[in-house]
């Protein structure tokens, strides 16, 4: 049997159809359409099977930072796995790559976390949290701490635990989750809300619902707060400017852990190393994935404060958990030339400062749309939303689908943006240049208004 032959895009297809469950999909309505193939990438561009070139304005799934087609990141892989194509971290081994990577991160990261444990996702990372977070407590002599707080809407990944700690209720109703000791409080949505608060107001109210909850369990029972810094699948919810420092201070004033979630924000997508020095908060744990290999292998880990890992260290003994694949060599090979590139190319400031703002204020312009009822971005992430009427805000009926059609006719218009309900989210690498920004809005703007088409009584 050849390792992949050479086939029509049909035959991919049908192979597809007969064999192949796909991650969040509905497969009786994907059979009826049949999977788009993707055969090959350079830059920011995907490519079908019928030759088709898409801008892929997602970077594949959050991740792809670096661009497409970086042979220095396959020239790494390819000479680990020639000297060490695997190794575990397990019974007191350790290997170069997985070495060098935890050095180099704590070079980018906040002074106080030093060390890290490596996973195989993002899902995998905030499971491992749940772990540390638990553990720490009971390793401080106050087991009852055992309730995270987490938001409404928030997605932290597909792993029993992650997906509870998650607050999409499509997902827990599915599953029967949360479970145990995971509870949700309200998501810094401004636009979701009534918008009888000013956004200052707003963000207060939002982050004082998380203190409510600290009440209502009992302070002595919380054991620790996780958010993403932007909320990206659940519509790249930009929190008010008030919101992430009074976190903070309910954080710092109960005593309880923050998790700062980065598994999308991580390795500059908002124009900084990690959404915490974004925002000015200082968490005891980052999970982060996506962006550390930009994409390239699959990798994740946990950054993990001097105040929790001093304690699992001192008193823990041996801390039941692990992957078999933390701190995979040939991955952490990817990483670290990765990271080279972010550095060398000074990815991160350029997105702070050039090809962010560019796109930035391009971007904001799509709310003078009639369709489009609010528009938001920081560094390369963003949003707007689709409304039947600018002035009321109101949205469409949700059997007409909006998100979804305008996404479909992206597609059509070669232009790769993702739905979530009726929010359309853009996060394009960060090697964009400015004629693909150009065109990326461009593309956007034609969609908008076939769009609009579609959706006409």
């Amino acid at each position: 049997m050849a390792a992949m032959e050479k086939r029509s895009r049909e035959a991919w297809q049908e192979l597809d159809k007969g064999h192949h469950l796909h991650p969040f999909t509905d497969h009786k309505d994907l059979h009826a359409k049949r999977s788009r193939i993707i055969t090959r990438a350079e830059g920011v561009y995907i490519f079908e099977a019928d030759g088709q070139r898409i801008l892929d304005g997602m970077s594949g799934l959050w991740c792809v930072n670096a661009g497409y087609g970086r042979q220095e990141i396959v020239d790494a892989a390819t000479a680990q796995m020639q000297e060490l194509p695997y190794y575990n971290n397990f019974f007191q081994c350790a290997h170069p790559p997985s070495i060098e990577l935890a050095a180099n991160l704590k070079e980018v990261s906040q002074p106080h976390l030093n060390r890290v444990f490596f996973t195989g996702s993002g899902s995998e990372s905030n499971d491992t949290i749940v772990r540390m977070v638990r553990t720490y407590w009971d390793l401080m002599g106050q087991p009852q701490r055992h309730t995270i707080i987490s938001r409404d809407n928030a997605y932290h990944g597909s792993t029993v635990a992650a997906a509870s700690l998650g607050g999409m209720k499509s997902m827990h109703k599915q599953s029967g989750l949360p479970i145990p000791g995971i509870v949700h409080v309200d998501q810094p949505y401004w636009f979701g809300s009534d918008r009888s608060l000013s956004p200052a107001e707003f963000g207060l109210a939002a982050a004082r619902s998380i203190e409510a909850k600290i009440n209502e369990v009992g302070p002595d029972k919380v054991a620790a707060f996780i958010g993403e810094p932007i909320q990206g699948a659940g519509g790249v919810i930009i929190p008010p400017d008030t919101y992430w420092p009074e976190v903070q201070r309910i954080c710092d004033e109960h005593g309880i852990l923050l998790i700062s979630d980065e598994v999308i924000t991580g390795f500059g997508r908002l124009g900084e190393w990690f959404g915490a020095d974004y925002f000015g908060t200082r968490p005891d744990f980052m999970p982060f994935a996506k962006g550390v290999t930009s994409g390239y292998l699959p990798l994740g880990g946990v950054f993990v404060s001097d105040r929790v890992a001093d304690v699992l260290v001192d008193k823990a003994g041996e801390f039941a958990h692990g992957y078999t694949y933390s701190g995979h060599p040939v991955a952490c090979a990817v990483a670290l030339a990765n990271l080279e590139i972010l550095q060398r190319e000074n990815l991160i400031e350029r997105v702070r400062d050039d090809i962010g703002p560019y796109l930035q204020a391009k971007w904001k312009a799509l709310a003078e749309h009639p369709l489009v009822g609010e528009a938001r971005m920081v560094g390369l992430m963003g949003a707007f939303e689709i409304v039947r009427d600018k002035v009321t805000m109101e949205r469409f009926d949700k059997d007409q689908g909006a998100g979804t059609v305008f996404r479909d006719t992206a597609i059509a218009n070669g232009i790769c943006l993702r739905a979530s309900g009726d929010t359309i989210i853009c996060a394009p690498p960060f090697v964009l240049s400015h004629a693909e920004a150009d065109e990326l809005i461009d593309k956007t703007l034609r969609t908008l208004e076939q769009t609009r088409e579609a959706l006409a009584p």
